[in-house]
């Protein structure tokens, strides 16, 4: 644990390693491959996004407050890089910024995209995506390369690869459910290809079949990010090449799942025991693949 030597700071820690523990997320807080000494760490950082998510997606507050707890959230962070937060999760937090030499730009970019979840109206263009994707997922698959002291910027742009993948990757999968909510993830000019609007598919007047192009068209641009993040795998050590393997390998088959499906605004993917058998040889497969590249770039651990 890095510097928890009083014991506000360990009640701090303790306090986020106790959010992170009472939430279920596809999130490595408690993975057996990630490093022990990082598991705090990773716990903060989670701590921090967990509870600005919640500002934005739960409870039935006007967006007003939403972005007033935001913008307050965003104030404590200002606080705490000067040393003046008395909040337990911004006090872990300074800690673990000082003593990994992290940005503060990152956490602001995750506060941005949870803005953005307020305000939502959907998306004009694949770039668009992309820049949400920048701000709501990207930041985390770089924390996790600086927690391991990796800073090469080919890595950190296979892993904004990787994230934004997974970030569109959920969306899709969730059509049925997202979709009654009021939110369309597919983006307009994919929408121009199924001759059908962002209010056709929110009224329920465009069906599956009308929606296929679009579809299509998200689930290939997802893959060809997919494809991009592999370049990630030679530069981690072996424990985290196998988590980020794990996440790469489990991504693509939700995506193929939800490719296949027949009616993908009704239904979600579901892997059965035999793809996720499948899924777990080709994990190990790649992980060792790559272990040669990752060697000559000195990656032990």
């Amino acid at each position: 644990m890095p510097n928890a030597n009083n014991d506000k700071l360990k009640q701090a820690y303790a306090h986020c390693q106790n959010i992170a523990n009472s939430h279920y997320e596809n999130f490595p807080t408690a993975s057996l491959l990630i490093r022990s000494d990082l598991r705090p760490a990773i716990a903060v950082i989670y701590a921090f996004a967990r509870s600005a998510d919640d500002f934005a997606d739960e409870g039935v507050m006007a967006a007003e407050e939403r972005l007033r707890l935001l913008d307050a959230w965003e104030a404590e962070l200002d606080k705490c890089l000067t040393g003046q937060s008395d909040h337990l999760i911004f006090i872990a937090l300074a800690d673990v910024m000082q003593h990994f030499d992290l940005p503060v730009q990152l956490f602001r970019d995750l506060l941005i995209a949870f803005r953005m979840d307020v305000n939502f109206k959907g998306f004009t263009s694949f770039d668009d995506l992309l820049f949400y994707c920048k701000h709501s997922a990207n930041p985390v698959g770089r924390l996790m390369l600086l927690l391991h002291s990796i800073h090469d910027e080919k890595a950190f742009d296979a892993s904004d690869a990787i994230c934004s993948a997974l970030q569109l990757t959920n969306f899709w999968q969730d059509f049925s459910i997202d979709i009654p909510k009021g939110r369309c993830y597919l983006a307009d000019e994919w929408l121009l290809l199924s001759h059908v609007s962002r209010d056709d598919v929110l009224s329920g007047s465009a069906n599956d079949q009308q929606l296929k192009p679009a579809v299509v068209e998200a689930i290939e641009v997802t893959q060809k990010l997919f494809d991009h993040g592999y370049a990630l795998l030679c530069f981690l050590p072996f424990r985290l090449r196998m988590q980020i393997a794990a996440t790469l390998v489990g991504g693509e088959a939700i995506l193929r799942s939800t490719a296949a499906l027949a009616n993908p605004l009704q239904q979600r993917p579901h892997l059965s025991k035999f793809t996720w058998a499948k899924v777990s040889l080709k994990i190990i497969d790649i992980t060792f693949r790559f272990q040669a590249a990752a060697k000559a770039r000195g990656c032990k651990r």
